[in-house]
């Protein structure tokens, strides 16, 4: 608000001296010049008068001769006054509309209402910094799974395209540098309601200085941050950030563990993907021999876990020496069919095409199919505006650094006991995974399962936590049943409990309870809310281990009680 009056008594000081300078004159001249009253007696104007005609004279409210009727010297007087003053307005009107109209001011207005709107959120938020592909797709997952989030990025274009969304809740947004700690504050840093800070934004220093920024003013507040270079990796790192997510790493890691775990890569999909479309189908990566076109960050992360998994890669890259390409290598972009026959396409069982630029990826894979139409299709996609060629290609595999960032961030925010599970299953056999799979499945039919989790403490289960505090047993079993037929078992799994840090994955139905356990779920659409009954409301957990319906008002209470006395 300090910003907006300075810019206000900075640019209307002119005009205001104008104004005043004109009733000033207006006012001076009705005193001076001698009027007459009835009788003819000479008589001048009070101030008093003088202002009151010369206030409803200028804004032309209307008009009166007041306390005589004027004098012609009176009357040539006044419209030299009325000019004067219709004149002065006119300028200031000018000016207020060309104030209205100023970049600075509009800002200054913008960033007054944001953070007024944040000072008003009580509910837990985040501040996403960066509403590029991947901010807007984080910011619409939340936004879908009711969870508040603040919007902070530089480009104004981008602020405007979330002031259009359809987000189902209001998401404040301010154009503005997230890296200044004045903006982050304004975005809500310092708020008790603020739950974390994502930065998402397309330059690992901004990201950096975001995180470092967080850490000092706000210690202990938990910080995601993107990085795209394995030096910011550590840089972040060495300063605490609580996560760090690299794409590029990201992918290869799961492309390693599809390679030789499946079942594992499948169920990292169908646990990280959005609950309620479709399940995605398994997927098989030949071993053999594969050609890699592009040897830059991505390029270089896929083959380091290509070669841990033993194997072989031929690759093709147009400027090895600004890619510290080192060995035996083809030179070209992959687009010509002539350099992918020299990489060998033709005995390869895999294809990745990773530059930079999607045209020349989805031109090395139509190349590719020409020359080996089995070939397994592996594709970097660097828009996310792109998506529409990049499924008409069907691929086997499409990597979107955008999509890959906001499921991670999506599981890290809304249920972090997920994001321990997937790392411990990866540890496990494929047969287990495969097994697994076919549970969710058997559960959930051809969709994504909903993730939540919820710990036995008075806020998640008060209901639970009351019986243990009573001293009575409460088993897993008991929550996956029906709170309105008990007879009935929730379409669910309980993938995990941790204890005093210690997993457990795929509990036994009938082990019991503790104090500060927490619980991993998966199942249906909305079976959360079902199992909400038995986890928060004391009668419905005593109906399913006792089978008993109690009755839950006084009145209904006394009737029973009546009736049982009868």
């Amino acid at each position: 608000m300090e910003k907006i009056v300075f810019l206000i008594l900075r640019r209307m000081r002119a005009p205001l001296l104008v104004i005043i300078a004109a009733y000033t004159i207006s006012i001076i001249g009705m005193v001076l010049i001698p009027g007459a009253d009835e009788q003819g007696n000479p008589v001048r104007m009070g101030f008093f008068h003088a202002v009151y005609f010369v206030s409803y004279m200028a804004t032309t409210i209307g008009f009166g001769e007041i306390p005589y009727a004027f004098t012609d010297a009176q009357r040539m007087w006044t419209v030299v006054a009325i000019h004067l003053t219709v004149i002065a307005w006119l300028y200031a009107i000018g000016k207020i509309l060309s104030l209205i109209g100023e970049p600075a001011f509009r800002q200054a207005v913008g960033e007054n209402a944001f953070a007024r709107s944040v000072r008003r959120m009580r509910e837990p938020f985040y501040v996403v910094c960066g509403y590029g592909d991947t901010g807007s797709l984080l910011v619409r997952a939340l936004s879908r799974r009711g969870l508040r989030s603040v919007v902070v990025d530089w480009n104004q274009d981008r602020v405007n395209e979330l002031e259009l969304e359809d987000l189902g809740m209001y998401v404040p947004g301010l154009c503005a540098d997230a890296a200044r700690a004045v903006t982050l504050k304004e975005a809500g840093l310092l708020s008790g309601h603020c739950a974390g800070v994502v930065a998402l934004t397309d330059d690992d220093a901004v990201n950096l200085k975001i995180a470092i920024t967080t850490k000092l003013l706000r210690p202990g507040m938990p910080v995601v941050c993107r990085a795209e270079t394995h030096d910011a990796v550590a840089n972040m790192d060495s300063f605490g950030t609580d996560h760090i997510i690299n794409p590029y790493d990201t992918f290869a890691v799961r492309l390693a563990l599809a390679l030789h775990a499946p079942g594992a890569y499948l169920l990292h999909e169908w646990l990280t993907g959005v609950p309620g479309t479709q399940l995605s189908v398994p997927l098989y990566p030949p071993h053999g021999t594969w050609v890699l076109c592009g040897y830059g960050r991505f390029g270089k992360a896929v083959k380091t876990r290509l070669d841990a998994e033993g194997v072989e890669t031929h690759i093709i890259e147009l400027d090895p020496v600004g890619t510290g390409l080192e060995g035996e290598f083809v030179a070209g972009r992959g687009t010509e069919a002539a350099t992918l026959l020299e990489a060998g396409i033709e005995k390869a069982a895999g294809v990745v095409a990773g530059t930079d630029d999607d045209t020349n990826n989805l031109s090395i894979m139509i190349t590719a199919r020409a020359l080996k139409p089995d070939l397994f299709t592996v594709a970097r996609q660097n828009r996310h505006d792109n998506d529409d060629i990049f499924q008409a290609a069907r691929l086997d595999l499409v990597m979107q650094r955008s999509e890959i960032i906001a499921r991670d961030l999506l599981a890290l925010l809304t249920t972090p006991l997920l994001n321990g599970f997937l790392k411990r299953v990866r540890g496990l056999s494929n047969d287990w995974s495969n097994l697994l799979v076919s549970r969710i499945s058997a559960v959930t039919g051809d969709q994504v399962p909903e993730i939540w989790s919820c710990r036995i403490d008075m806020q998640d289960a008060p209901a639970v936590y009351g019986m243990l505090d009573e001293g009575k047993a409460v088993c897993l079993e008991q929550l996956l049943r029906d709170a309105r037929n008990r007879e009935e078992r929730l379409p669910c799994l309980l993938l995990a409990l941790k204890r005093d840090g210690d997993w457990r994955l795929l509990p036994e139905d009938d082990m019991q309870l503790l104090m500060g356990d927490e619980l991993l779920f998966c199942g249906a659409q909305r079976v959360s809310e079902r199992m909400a009954w038995a986890l928060q409301n004391n009668n419905a957990l005593h109906y399913i281990r006792s089978g008993e319906e109690r009755p839950s008002g006084l009145l209904w209470r006394w009737l029973s009680g009546y009736r049982e006395r009868t």
